[in-house]
């Protein structure tokens, strides 16, 4: 709901494309030196910590939003806000790694990726229903309506982390949840008491490990992709007449059909295999991608739109996957914050060259980019094998 908001909220204070670029990356600028640290601190100890730490700076940084005054304020607060998004990321995804067992990675990721892109169906829905014709106060109200969103997320915070994975001694899953924890509790042991070993292993040997570069990658393209389209599709409406309510509606069809995805990606994995999934949905998701260049009607962006999400909520998922299963032995916390700040790079660099290529080229020049960067993921996830 906050990132198109935010988007409006930079055109009402007199933003061109390169300034929503600029705003957009910073998004992802103070999570791109963050992260690591994060995870190695979770590879530590327990991960539930982050979610509320997290859930407190989204909020705030969404309220604030909605009261900037300032291209460069706006630019600050969406900064604070990408930091919570990444403080709940990590911690979210080292309690699905630590408590899933190894056969039940995929469907579970691919579960805890349903619910991201749930809020991304339903989020530009309301953004584009409160955003009207006077930009400037109904992208504030957007916005400062996303915060009381977020907040809301305390409700479900609550015994999220069973103890037994997360290391503590003389503890046990709630009686409830002992049968779904009970395969990944030795996997979760395990890795907490190899905390002290995860600080020593250099990033080198992350690095070398084969599956996590290509895993690494595949993530940064998909969600760079995902990211200048919620960025930039409120100014491809703007210049070709699209109301704020429609250009919700586009986005919301994209996060509809990464969900219809996720929920058949088992089916879709046992039927031709991870390596052919995701070699096969990133070409069609760079061709399509590219095709949002040309000047579509609006019911040519939806179905391409829909199309393409589909095509992207393959890479998300399985690429938390091979990083979980390349990483070393107790570092798989800092190997998944490595991939999320591949994320934040691609969150950096993309909406800020879109920003760039958009200033001298025209509004579709960005997709033609994204498009060259899926195929270039494709090809990661060939060699990778």
């Amino acid at each position: 709901m906050a990132r198109p908001a935010v988007s409006y909220r930079a055109l009402s204070l007199g933003a061109d494309e390169r300034a929503v670029g600029v705003i957009a990356g910073v998004y992802a600028l103070l999570p791109l030196f963050a992260a690591v640290p994060l995870g190695r601190r979770t590879d530590h100890g327990r991960c539930a910590p982050l979610l509320p730490l997290g859930v407190v700076l989204i909020a705030g940084g969404c309220a604030l939003s909605g009261t900037a005054g300032s291209l460069g304020a706006l630019a600050a607060f969406s900064g604070l806000m990408g930091l919570g998004h990444l403080c709940f990321v990590i911690g979210a995804q080292s309690i699905v790694a630590r408590q899933s067992a190894p056969a039940e990675q995929d469907r579970d990721f691919g579960h805890f990726t349903i619910g991201a892109s749930l809020g991304q169906l339903v989020g530009p829905l309301a953004a584009g229903a409160l955003i009207g014709g006077d930009t400037g106060a109904t992208s504030a109200l957007a916005l400062v309506v996303s915060a009381g969103v977020a907040a809301a997320a305390f409700t479900s915070l609550w015994r999220i982390e069973h103890q037994r994975s997360a290391g503590t001694s003389g503890a046990s899953a709630p009686a409830g949840e002992a049968g779904r924890a009970s395969k990944a509790a030795e996997a979760g042991e395990v890795e907490a008491a190899e905390g002290g070993k995860a600080a020593k292993a250099p990033m080198s040997r992350i690095l070398r490990a084969r599956g996590v570069p290509a895993g690494i990658f595949i993530s940064l393209a998909v969600l760079s992709a995902t990211d200048v389209l919620t960025a930039y599709l409120p100014v491809v409406g703007e210049h070709r007449g699209v109301a704020p309510a429609a250009v919700g509606v586009l986005l919301s069809l994209r996060a509809g059909a990464t969900i219809a995805c996720r929920l058949v990606m088992d089916p879709l994995i046992r039927l031709v295999g991870r390596r052919t999934l995701v070699v096969g949905t990133c070409l069609l998701a760079g061709v399509l991608c590219a095709g949002l260049a040309l000047p579509l009607p609006v019911w040519a962006l939806g179905v391409t739109l829909t199309l393409l999400g589909f095509c992207l909520g393959v890479g998300q998922p399985l690429s938390m996957t091979t990083v979980v299963r390349a990483a070393p032995a107790g570092a798989r916390s800092t190997a998944l914050a490595l991939r999320l700040t591949g994320n934040r790079l691609g969150q950096v660099v993309a909406p800020a060259a879109a920003g760039l290529v958009t200033g001298v080229a025209g509004v579709g020049a960005p997709f033609l980019t994204l498009g060259v960067l899926l195929v270039g993921a494709a090809g990661a996830a060939v060699r990778a094998g």
